[in-house]
């Protein structure tokens, strides 16, 4: 018997269709279901997608669909909703994203969908935490691509910077996916040799840390002022966080996920390291923090409970 390994794409603008673009390209599910309000363009994607299939690592089936087709789908990702537009709070575009997941996710759920959600829409956090409360769903079973983008970025300027395998740079950036995501220095290791060692034989100042933390934070303002938008990256990393649920790898991947004490916080979706197995985020795992690091956790924390609490979540109960 074949094993099923299907997935339901909620949203064909530049993100998903990276996403999707990248699947083709490196295998591992057999059927694509492509869902937007705009179905002539879904429909136009899936048959763009399909033309690829002999050229893929694997047969796959890639149509467009609507949302009864979730119902049998091992994974469900949302990355419908709107741009930020010049001028926009984030929290006007919470609303609005806001208001969008929540009718996705009855939508999918109503269908009979027993799978897990992978969210990327932003701001992604709250948005996690909506799709989460509006399914009722294990909070395992909703998982925000999170930081998993940002801590990429950040390996590959290290790796670049060091001469050395982006695989081999074991850090992580925490908190929202936004300004005031941080890394915690302290357990950035290059192998397993702590990276504030290597850079005190080399001589190097602890400013280049905080430099480092800035070029990343800064990279999705410089993308977007050249070429409006980002979507390759984070459209990899949905593939890798899809790729480690499907095939049960237990991978620590900064994914966003619901915080129960973890760091001394509750009710919250944030980006911390976690494992990622076929049955969702197995384990979150809570970091020695220095009291430094710490303080900007609970700063991270302070911008997203403070944006949930304006949402008004009794409006999603």
């Amino acid at each position: 018997m074949i094993e099923k390994r299907k997935v339901v794409l909620v949203g064909t603008g530049f993100v998903g269709m990276s996403m999707a673009y990248a699947l083709l390209n490196q295998g591992g599910i057999n059927e694509l279901i492509l869902i937007d309000v705009a179905k002539e363009k879904a429909i136009g994607e899936a048959m763009d997608l399909s033309d690829g299939v002999p050229c893929s690592p694997n047969r796959m089936v890639i149509r467009a669909g609507d949302y009864s087709d979730c119902k049998d789908a091992n994974i469900v990702v949302i990355t419908a909703g709107v741009a930020q537009k010049p001028g926009e709070t984030r929290l006007e575009l919470l609303k609005t994203n806001g208001n969008i997941a929540k009718e996705i996710t009855q939508n999918v759920v109503k269908s009979g969908f027993d799978g897990i959600f992978v969210v990327a829409s932003n701001p992604v956090d709250i948005l996690s935490y909506i799709v989460q409360k509006t399914s009722g769903f294990p909070s395992s079973r909703v998982i925000g691509s999170g930081t998993v983008l940002d801590t990429a970025r950040l390996r590959y300027l290290l790796g670049e910077y060091l001469q050395v395998s982006s695989k081999n740079i074991h850090t992580y950036i925490m908190g929202e996916h936004g300004d005031s995501s941080f890394v915690p220095w302290s357990k950035a290791y290059v192998g397993c040799k702590p990276l504030v060692k290597i850079l005190e034989e080399k001589k190097k100042p602890n400013s280049l840390l905080e430099e480092f933390s800035k070029q990343v934070r800064d990279e999705a303002y410089e993308i977007i002022e050249r070429k409006k938008s980002t979507y390759y990256g984070i459209g990899v990393a949905l593939a890798k966080i899809i790729k480690a649920i499907l095939n049960n790898e237990h991978e620590i991947l900064t994914v966003s996920t619901m915080l129960n004490g973890e760091y001394g916080k509750t009710d919250i979706y944030m980006g911390v390291p976690a494992i990622i197995t076929n049955k969702g985020v197995q384990e979150i795992l809570q970091l020695e923090l220095t009291k430094e690091e710490q303080q900007k956790f609970d700063n991270s924390y302070k911008v997203l409970n403070e944006m949930k609490i304006e949402y008004h979540f009794e409006s999603i109960e």
